[in-house]
């Protein structure tokens, strides 16, 4: 007889006989889902009531379970699957324990939270008392429908879209679409020649997405998105970026979360008032490492889209959202989708380990007041599939329209469907060749923070002669050793620190080759993180630092006299932090002694 066993990680059926043991079924039931010998129950009862273990010694049909009967198996959090070292190699499957898949920080966090919206007693229809919950002040679901539509919340949060399957019991859905055959079927000659059910990929029906991953995208200050804005204001010409920052829980949406954007790292790229071809990125590796050991990372892309309308009023032209445009190109939604497949979001309860992305897309655009504006968004996890199977490819005149490659001896594409409503109102199935990108599109609010926060020094006082962003030569803003001792001499001794808290300053430090820093970097780099003064004294007093201070004194007439006391070895004043030099008793600002 065949009977089902449900779990978290899925439903499987188990062929068995009536006559075989309770603890033979156990066995099997072990084998079947790859668990350890322990932390697993296998119970007859929806609420782990009736659990098989106690009756081990009786046959299945003595223990009351019949053909279609369905059981229901616990798995301790923290289980672990057993695997061959051939097994170790593949993805993580349904039948596999993967609770020990490391997810981002952020994800870890929100899925300890209760996540249910809490509602005060409406005044005229609670009379539950104080204590007590009723129909109208019980806490919500954090996908409440009406919840989300009363407060115009157009998508629901990542964690709040996991719940939702989970009380569904939807949760073996969490997988991307296969556009692409799948490999390893040797029933068959490979294609043109032949293929199968098995490994021929299923017709996709293109849907808006209900969800996203990340809900709202913030620049921590202004000066990060001006900085950005003045390459084009100086050249006229369009540039693109990375968004260097952190996620964080947004409180606005239920278990949301928030993109904070610290910094924004400018990859090599040719730049046109119209075009942006970005280039292989030689740095691309220590981006990352400086960013990871500074608790942060690339989480979205930045690019421009600006026309002048009137120079003298600063306004700009209204090309993207109006009725005649688009929101995003085909192949800007291309780049996006291959960016979010580059980094990609870990999901333990996904059989693949991973599920969409948390990597954002913002545009630099004019608005409909002809004001400059950030639009955020990202592409839908269809379109990651289409994108990572190249099966998508845009149009030739129309760039508000995508279009679906056909089948070729070279490559076999599904059918991609798309519906909408035709003339009378019906809704109608059409082939996606071609179709509206705007299936692939969910916009995230971007905005500047109301309170600004910096992690990177941007609006220091005595900073007259910022240090250029990397790979601005086009508009002759060039990085290199004269430019940098300028902008370091130009700050006290005991604000060295601060000016040296600058992501493009510590990118340049850490790829310059004069005086190499690879083997000090990181201790800089953490005292930077934890605004360590101490430490960061501490990491003065190496040699390469010493070395390259010397080298940048000479770039700056009559440095020597002030800043140049660095070098050797100092001390902190405790009453005012001045960093005094080793021969003096006492501080030379406040006089007090050492």
């Amino acid at each position: 007889m065949i009977i089902r066993i449900q779990s978290s990680q899925g439903t499987k059926r188990l062929d068995i006989s009536d006559n075989e043991s309770v603890s033979s079924l156990l066995s099997q039931t072990r084998e079947l889902f790859g668990l350890s010998v322990t932390n697993w129950t296998l119970c007859k009862g929806r609420n782990q009531t009736d659990p098989l273990a106690e009756l081990k010694s009786k046959s299945v049909k003595a223990a009351g379970i019949k053909h279609g009967d369905m059981l229901y198996l616990f798995i301790e959090e923290g289980t672990s699957a057993k695997s061959s070292p051939a097994e170790e190699q593949k993805p993580p499957s349904f039948g596999s324990s993967i609770g020990s898949l490391p997810m981002d920080d952020i994800d870890e966090l929100l899925l300890q939270l209760d996540g249910k919206i809490q509602r005060k007693a409406d005044p005229t229809l609670c009379h539950c008392g104080p204590l007590g919950r009723c129909l109208h002040c019980i806490p919500l679901e954090p996908y409440d429908e009406n919840y989300h539509r009363q407060n115009d919340i157009k998508y629901l949060s990542f964690h709040s879209y996991l719940r939702k399957l989970r009380d569904e019991r939807k949760l073996h859905s969490l997988i991307l679409p296969q556009c692409a055959i799948k490999p390893g079927c040797r029933g068959h000659p490979a294609w043109p020649v032949g293929i199968c059910t098995k490994c021929q990929p299923s017709a996709l029906t293109l849907n808006r997405q209900t969800f996203r991953h990340v809900d709202n995208i913030s620049f921590e200050n202004v000066q990060i998105a001006e900085e950005f804005m003045r390459f084009w204001r100086q050249s006229g010409l369009q540039r693109s970026g990375y968004l260097i920052g952190k996620y964080e829980p947004h409180k606005e949406v239920p278990l949301g979360i928030k993109a904070v954007i610290s910094a924004i790292y400018e990859p090599p790229q040719e730049n046109t008032s119209s075009s942006i071809t970005l280039l292989d990125d030689p740095h691309e590796a220590l981006v990352d490492r400086i960013a990871q050991q500074l608790g942060l990372r690339r989480v979205g892309w930045i690019f421009s889209d600006l026309t002048p309308e009137d120079v003298s009023k600063g306004t700009v032209k209204y090309t993207r959202g109006a009725v005649d445009t688009y929101i995003l190109s085909t192949e800007e939604c291309i780049t996006a989708a291959f960016l979010q497949n580059k980094y990609t979001n870990p999901c333990r309860l996904s059989p693949e380990g991973c599920l969409g992305s948390k990597f954002v897309t913002v545009v630099v655009t004019g608005d409909s007041n002809l004001q400059v504006a950030f639009e955020g968004f990202q592409v839908s996890n269809q379109t990651m599939a289409l994108v990572r199977d190249q099966c998508l490819v845009p149009t030739f005149d129309a760039p508000e329209l995508g279009y679906i490659r056909e089948s070729s001896s070279a490559q076999f594409v599904p059918d991609v469907f798309y519906k909408e409503k035709d003339q009378y109102g019906n809704e109608v199935t059409q082939i996606a060749r071609p179709f509206p990108v705007e299936y692939l599109i969910i916009d995230v609010p971007a905005a500047v923070n109301k309170d600004p926060v910096h992690t990177f020094n941007h609006d220091s006082p005595y900073i007259t002669d910022p240090f250029p962003v990397e790979n601005r030569d086009s508009i002759g803003e060039t990085q290199d050793l004269a430019r940098l001792g300028r902008y370091l001499l130009q700050a006290p001794a005991y604000r060295l620190l601060e000016a040296l808290t600058n992501f493009h300053v510590l990118l340049f430090l850490a790829k310059q080759d004069t005086v190499p820093l690879a083997s000090v970097i990181d201790d800089l780099l953490t005292a930077i993180r934890d605004r360590d003064a101490v430490a960061f004294e501490e990491w003065q007093k190496n040699d390469q630092w010493r070395t390259l201070y010397e080298v940048l004194l000479p770039f700056t007439p009559g440095a020597e006299a002030g800043a140049g006391q660095q070098a050797g070895a100092l001390w902190p004043c405790q009453y005012c932090t001045f960093l005094n030099s080793e021969g003096s008793d006492q501080c030379a600002v406040c006089s007090l002694p050492k």
